[in-house]
């Protein structure tokens, strides 16, 4: 199985879906939403706001890494 990088990200404030490329050296913990500007965070227990909010976990989830080794921003 191969590692999922480009996912569809949903902002939990007014639904837009966006493409993108998710890093798979770096947790992100912080998102600004280029639709409506709300910044929003991973929900409690998730490592960054991939596993919260697309379609695909992280890639360091995927391959079975232990995110808390992750450089978080």
């Amino acid at each position: 199985m191969s590692t999922v990088i480009e996912t569809k990200i949903t902002c939990p404030n007014c639904g837009n879906i966006e493409q993108v490329e998710m890093p798979d050296y770096v947790c992100i913990r912080i998102y600004k939403c280029p639709s409506c500007e709300k910044v929003f965070h991973p929900k409690e227990g998730d490592c960054c706001v991939f596993c919260s909010y697309a379609e695909d976990d992280c890639p360091s989830k995927q391959v079975g890494e232990d995110s808390d080794n992750q450089l978080k921003i």
